[in-house]
């Protein structure tokens, strides 16, 4: 029997003292917790901690790490240990919740905790579960994947799909922005099973996107398709767990990629494992740190903390027409889409399907990907504007309304060809380097300004069509 683990998410929300000064601070923590078994309340479970931790004014890292040990009934403690970065400092706050049977509903939700460096006591306060506005959202993030497996293991979703069949086309591609230079790079590669049972081939291509100037690109392949247990894997080229290297042309690359989050279904998490969807789109972590080289003509560009991500696509060719953003909104935030039109006939008839995952603070919005695309019952589907040089998307789920408007200019815009696996042609328009505002309300009585980004050539962007 396959064991099981427990994912879920949790906010905490309070004040802090720390001891270089006499007022307190806001604290916030955005925790996603992850065990290797199911919880039950009569054992003692030890769970891994990762997450954002804010006190106002003075820290806001979203990359903490920790443990978390839950022992309700054993030990009557629930206890935090988690380790952030307060202005170049490392610090741990360390705290528990002491449960008792004469005061459940407190005990369980209220934190107090001590802030430590290097052993020595920094800081002071108290952190508590809002019961009002965290309870439902908390009570819905929880999971109980496969432990150990591909749900909470991004490595496994490196692993190919194809099963040998014809007519099915898998991509791994990677995304990222340098931050000394500002400029783009794209790293896609790709393999194409034909309709024709011809035999499979790997290809893709390698381009950047400097801030200031046409961006520059060489494709390799097509050779024929050896799989790779790993990954993508063909003539020199990988595209492995931790890794990414090859050479083409005048271009030269050698990355490492170190994941960062939770993975990211842009379509309904089922329709990875199973395929009847014209096609699917998944990201293994949320968020990568990329550090290494990459070489073309006489340029170098040296890569140190760029902030990007990998994608994974899986299906039965190109969509008739079709949009992609992928955003990072800073903070551990990111922002996903995929809109398209499906050549399926009568699919095909249909406005274009949104597919949008926004991370923010800890938490995924809409909760389910289908939300977005179908809305209840075909009602409330979010809509998409698909052009170029500018496209949107906009929609509302629950108390929260989205929009989202994409420029793509001309000049750092990157058009490349696609071939499907039934020889049909697609074409697509991509820039590393695009612009983006995005824009979060949020119905209270009226809608009220939630949030707003102003990305400025950091966007990553992609028009399609036939």
């Amino acid at each position: 029997m396959t064991s099981r683990g427990t994912v879920f998410q949790e906010t905490m929300l309070g004040r802090a003292r720390l001891s270089d000064e006499e007022r307190e601070r806001a604290v916030r923590l955005d925790l996603v917790v992850r065990a290797d078994a199911v919880l039950l309340p009569h054992r003692t479970t030890r769970a891994r901690l990762t997450g954002r931790v804010r006190i106002a004014g003075r820290a806001d890292d979203a990359e903490a790490v920790g443990e978390m040990e839950i022992s309700p009934l054993a030990r009557r403690r629930i206890r935090y240990r988690i380790t952030f970065t307060l202005e170049g400092r490392s610090l741990v706050l360390d705290g528990w919740k002491s449960v008792s049977p004469a005061r459940p509903l407190s005990s369980l939700t209220v934190l107090p905790f001590t802030l430590y460096e290097d052993g020595e006591r920094v800081g002071e306060g108290t952190l508590r579960f809002p019961l009002t506005t965290g309870l439902l959202p908390f009570l819905a993030s929880f999971r109980f994947p496969r432990a150990g497996g591909t749900e909470t293991a991004g490595e496994g979703h490196l692993a190919p799909r194809w099963d040998g069949q014809p007519g099915r086309t898998e991509v791994w591609y990677t995304t990222l922005t340098d931050p000394a230079t500002g400029s783009g790079v794209w790293l896609h590669h790709e393999v194409v099973a034909p309709t024709d049972d011809s035999g499979a081939y790997a290809h893709g291509w390698v381009a950047v996107f400097p801030k200031d100037g046409p961006a520059e690109h060489v494709r390799f392949g097509p050779v024929p398709w050896t799989q790779h247990p790993q990954g993508y894997a063909a003539e020199g080229i990988d595209a492995r767990p931790g890794r990414l290297a090859g050479a083409a042309g005048t271009f030269t690359w050698s990355l490492t990629e170190k994941p960062g989050g939770e993975p990211v279904h842009t379509f309904p998490r089922w329709s990875w494992r199973r395929p009847w969807l014209p096609a699917s789109h998944m990201l293994p972590a949320a968020r990568c740190h990329y550090d290494g080289t990459v070489r073309y003509g006489d340029d170098e560009l040296r890569l140190q903390d760029a902030v990007g991500a990998s994608a994974r696509i899986y299906g039965h060719g190109n969509a008739r027409r079709w949009a992609w953003l992928h955003a990072d909104l800073g903070g551990g935030d990111i922002l996903e889409i995929v809109a398209a039109v499906s050549m399926r006939r009568g699919l095909d008839r249909l406005p274009p399907l949104v597919f949008l995952r926004l991370l923010r603070n800890g938490r995924t919005w809409p909760r389910r990907a289908e939300r977005t695309a179908v809305g209840w019952a075909g009602l409330g589907r979010f809509r998409a504007d698909i052009g170029l040089p500018e496209w949107s998307v906009s929609g509302r789920a629950g108390r929260r309304r989205i929009r989202v408007t994409v420029t793509q200019p001309p000049e750092r815009t990157l058009a490349l060809d696609y071939t499907d696996p039934d020889g049909s042609p697609a074409v697509c328009r991509n820039s590393e380097t695009a612009d983006a505002v995005i824009s979060l309300e949020r119905w209270w009585g009226r809608w009220r300004q939630e949030a707003t980004w102003h990305l400025s050539g950091t966007a990553h962007a992609e028009v399609g069509d036939r």
